[in-house]
């Protein structure tokens, strides 16, 4: 027998027990260990709707005033579904972006309430001992770091291979992009006279693997330029952990949102890229920022540099 089916029964023998026995409410509800308001409430329910007034009701509230809003749940697993952002990055995108106010452990549960609180295996973080380090630059342009990412062919479409060549400030991850359909010497110093054009302060330091396109044409022509050229390790990727972590960003939001979109021109591409460009310097909060742009980062150490 259910819980409801015992307390309808057992409310069944107060009317029972007034009736049978007592013909006395008030020595009825003094037999049972009840009040005769309680009594008078289940009889006056019983009348009305007979055996289903005897059970219990939902104590669930009719309204939930602090319930985070339907909008705002389908934003918070739109960022994660697309992006794989964490609690605390999603924060500061709505924050920023969206004027709403949520914290980061009330993301969190309803992540879990959707079952999406655990990132995909190859989006989880190393255990802590495998991890290395994070350094930063003082200030800005003492070091640049600058990489290539090669790019995958367009199956059934096109044969041609596009580089995507980065520059990104150590100190306040300000970056400078471009696509180049060769990946040679040639394209490199294209590119960092490029880098250095468009980067609002002084470069003192570039610091590359060890790639073909980074060799003795390209070194020469940086010494020239009166900035020091250094080579990282070779199988040290970490050493240039910046460049490549922005790589990694590059693929999650920007290249996800291009599938399906054929584009076979490097004018074109680099369009796309510019505005990616500008939203990631000047608009996309940075985690390893405290949820700054690398723009307001710059300004930030400006200020400081100011008034020092």
């Amino acid at each position: 027998m259910s819980q409801d089916e015992r307390m309808v029964k057992l409310r069944l023998s107060w009317f029972r027990h007034v009736k049978e026995v007592t013909g006395n409410v008030a020595k009825t509800c003094r037999h049972y260990g009840i009040s005769r308001t309680m009594y008078y409430r289940w009889y006056d329910r019983y009348l009305e709707q007979g055996m289903e007034g005897l059970k219990d009701r939902s104590k669930r509230p009719k309204s939930h005033p602090k319930t985070t809003k339907r909008e705002v749940v389908e934003k918070i697993l739109y960022l994660r579904q697309h992006y794989y952002f964490g609690p605390t990055k999603i924060h500061m995108y709505l924050a920023r972006y969206h004027d709403i106010q949520i914290s980061s452990a009330c993301i969190w549960k309803i992540l879990k309430t959707a079952c999406m609180n655990r990132l995909p295996a190859n989006q989880r973080y190393r255990p802590h001992k495998e991890r290395f380090k994070r350094y930063e630059k003082p200030l800005p342009g003492h070091n640049i770091q600058m990489d290539v990412k090669f790019l995958e062919r367009i199956p059934n479409i096109s044969h041609r291979r596009y580089y995507q060549f980065t520059a990104i400030d150590d100190c306040t991850r300000l970056r400078v992009m471009k696509i180049y359909d060769r990946n040679t010497q040639k394209n490199a110093i294209q590119f960092v006279d490029y880098v250095l054009s468009s980067l609002p302060f002084k470069v003192e330091c570039i610091q590359t693997d060890n790639g073909k396109e980074f060799q003795s044409q390209f070194h020469w022509h940086i010494l020239d330029k009166g900035i020091r050229h250094i080579y990282i390790r070779p199988s040290t990727p970490r050493l240039n952990g910046k460049a490549e972590r922005s790589h990694r960003i590059d693929e999650e939001e920007f290249y996800r949102m291009l599938k399906g979109v054929v584009i076979d021109n490097a004018n074109l591409f680099n369009q796309k890229l510019k505005e990616w460009e500008s939203f990631y310097n000047y608009q996309r909060p940075h985690g390893s920022l405290n949820g700054k742009t690398p723009f307001e980062k710059l300004q930030e150490k400006i200020s400081s540099m100011c008034n020092a």
